[in-house]
């Protein structure tokens, strides 16, 4: 929210479910987000691109994320759009979406056929639904998804977003071979940490334990290869890995120029390490050769 405040990219649609940041955030956390939101939205349209949009989304762990209204703003939307969270957050964005007119009339306007279904804990129009569901439990969560229509024939687009990393190994093994075995054709986006065996990486893990926040799958987060070899071992037949500074070097240059000039950042060798310790991986499965 602060870095669309200070004009790092454009949401309109973020102020509807987050407020304003009181305090100014490090110049590097900004262009950090900046590199994360336009790396996994790359992906996101290469593969809206080459199902023309003949598709689904499942944005797992998706929070207050706002991607279903700016993909419906550029006309790219997918057949379906699915968001999973736990119900506790599942019902606050609800209730925004239901007193925020900017939130709900896309909805309503994307909407066909019967009546929109909406309660506290999940929301299901014709292109766009909320589930609230733990994605520990991968059984619930695909009954929940096709109690809303998911169809596990379509290309399908899963995302997951900083959320691996909170379940342990085992927990996430268990989604990412859900997944596989679940979709003929899919792909996979995944953002999180990377590279935390080092210096660097222990002080941020001591750093989030301070503040009571544990990072149970942290282990898988060795390294490139080992965020790689996870998708690999858990039904996905290739994958690729690579960390936020690559992304950021591949990212238009002109705009990359654009938001270098919004802060001033005095620590460039911080913001190489912190970017060093973020990556996203991709992985596919693919029967019918897209």
């Amino acid at each position: 929210r602060f870095a669309v405040s200070v004009g790092y990219w454009k949401d309109p649609y973020i102020q509807y479910f987050v407020r304003q940041a009181k305090e100014r955030k490090a110049p590097e956390i900004n262009r950090g987000y900046y590199a994360r939101v336009h790396g996994v939205s790359y992906l996101i349209k290469a593969f809206l691109k080459k199902t023309e949009c003949n598709c689904q989304i499942v944005n797992l762990g998706a929070g207050m994320d706002t991607l279903f209204w700016r993909l419906k703003d550029e006309s790219l939307l997918p057949r379906k759009y699915f968001e999973v969270d736990f119900p506790m957050i599942v019902a606050r964005k609800i209730h925004n979406i239901k007193s925020k007119p900017p939130l709900s009339k896309p909805i309503m306007e994307s909407h066909s056929g019967d009546s929109l279904l909406i309660d506290s804990h999940s929301l299901d129009s014709s292109r766009y639904s909320i589930v609230g569901a733990d994605l520990r439990f991968s059984s619930d969560l695909e009954e929940k998804l096709k109690k809303h229509n998911l169809d596990v024939h379509l290309p399908t687009l899963l995302v997951a977003e900083c959320v691996l990393v909170y379940m342990t190994p085992q927990q996430s093994a268990n989604l990412l071979k859900w997944a596989a075995s679940t979709f003929p054709v899919a792909m996979f986006i995944n953002y999180e940490q990377v590279n935390m065996r080092d210096r660097f990486g222990q002080i941020m893990i001591e750093n989030l334990q301070r503040r009571q926040c544990n990072l149970a799958g942290v282990e898988v987060c060795r390294s490139l290869d080992s965020q790689r070899e996870r998708l690999l071992v858990n039904g996905w037949e290739t994958a690729r890995a690579i960390d936020m500074m690559k992304v950021y070097s591949f990212l238009p240059q002109a705009d990359v120029r654009r938001i270098e000039a919004l802060e001033f950042l005095d620590e460039k060798e911080l913001f190489e390490q912190l970017m060093q310790h973020y990556c996203i991986c991709w992985a596919s499965k693919d029967s019918s050769n897209l």
